[in-house]
């Protein structure tokens, strides 16, 4: 005997519904391994950040550096009327 609509949407419902309570119980380890995946990416970024920050005083430094060797070099140039292309 065939189901009658109404049995047949219900039956698609609960069907559908049970699909969808199999998929949200995900397996604990499973998120349990992405949570710290992501934890050790996150200290990995925060430890690159921490190095860009470094660097990027190295290169301050040496910016100062450059621009009084620079200005040295300019002096010194300019007390033996060397001319200096700019």
């Amino acid at each position: 005997m065939p189901l009658r609509p109404i049995t047949r949407c219900c039956s698609i419902v609960v069907l559908s519904g049970a699909a969808a309570l199999a998929a949200g119980c995900a397996n604990p380890r499973a998120e349990a391994n992405t949570a710290q995946a992501l934890n050790d990416a996150a200290n990995e970024i925060s430890g690159l950040r921490s190095d860009v920050a470094d660097l990027q005083t190295r290169l301050d430094s040496l910016r100062e550096v450059v621009a009084h060797q620079d200005t040295t070099i300019r002096r010194i140039a300019a007390v033996y009327n060397v001319p200096i292309s700019q």
